[in-house]
């Protein structure tokens, strides 16, 4: 049974991806990371003697810290946290108890971190599906911090070179359609995120964004939301954050109310 400052892995993972979750801050040691290096879904590195660097990311909000097995590391660094007033836990039998348990993990060198830990993205201006799942599946699963920007389609290269941005869901970038395949399958594929319900919402927006909506029951549904949030925001940032949400229900779904009906 777990401690009242830990969490276990069966916790953790009904908060992984959903807007719940807490921060999760990986302070394994480099040589542990090294041996393994997957992060837990939309975890951060820091080093575990210099864990006050967490703070600014913390927002007075909950974090989950973890090493390599859950012992003195993970344990001191949350120790620390919490005389700064941070609700913080350990994950119960650390990094070697969530791989363990073959949840879903993400690859580290896969993620184009820039020199502040975070990541900076391009794309085309006025979203409508594969542009908005994208960045929903790096903040929910990648990377917390990451930002957006949308520019006219013929500079997203461009920007990305003179910015250090990482392009996608254009042509040439990094991350981008392969035939029948769109961008959220690219970078599922990508960083390893091996996760049934991720699977079943890339069938999805896959046939929404390819135009064959007849190939996934939601697809038809997911498509008219996509537009109707397009029409309701003129500023792409507000219909970003305004899409987040719309993912996140299609998330809970695919993980756990597929086999719902509605009553009258």
């Amino acid at each position: 049974m777990p401690s009242s400052t830990e969490i276990t892995t069966t916790q953790l993972a009904r908060l992984v991806g959903t807007p719940d979750a807490p921060v999760l801050l990986d302070v394994r040691i480099d040589e542990d990371f090294a041996e393994d290096p997957f992060l837990l879904p939309a975890a951060i590195r820091v080093p575990f003697d210099r864990i006050e660097m967490a703070l600014p990311l913390l927002n007075d909000g909950r974090a989950v810290i973890y090493c390599q097995k859950g012992f003195k590391i993970s344990q001191g660094a949350a120790a620390l946290l919490r005389l700064e007033g941070v609700e913080a836990e350990t994950l119960q039998g650390g990094q070697f108890a969530w791989r363990d348990a073959k949840l879903p993990v993400v690859r580290a060198d896969a993620v184009p971190f820039g020199e502040d830990g975070t990541t900076l993205w391009v794309t085309r201006q006025r979203p409508k599906i594969d542009r908005i799942a994208s960045p929903w599946l790096i903040r929910r699963f990648v990377d917390p911090r990451a930002r957006f920007i949308f520019v006219a389609a013929d500079q997203v290269m461009n920007v990305a070179e003179r910015f250090g941005a990482t392009a996608f869901d254009v042509e040439d970038a990094p991350f981008g359609h392969d035939g029948e395949r769109c961008t959220f399958d690219a970078m599922l594929s990508a960083f390893g995120l091996d996760h049934a319900p991720l699977s079943h919402m890339a069938r999805i927006i896959r046939a929404a964004d390819t135009g064959r909506p007849g190939d996934e029951p939601q697809a038809e549904g997911l498509l008219a939301l996509s537009f109707g949030l397009s029409r309701m925001h003129r500023d792409d940032n507000e219909q970003l954050e305004a899409g987040l949400a719309l993912y996140d229900a299609l998330y809970r779904w695919a993980r756990d109310a597929t086999g719902e009906q509605h009553d009258h």
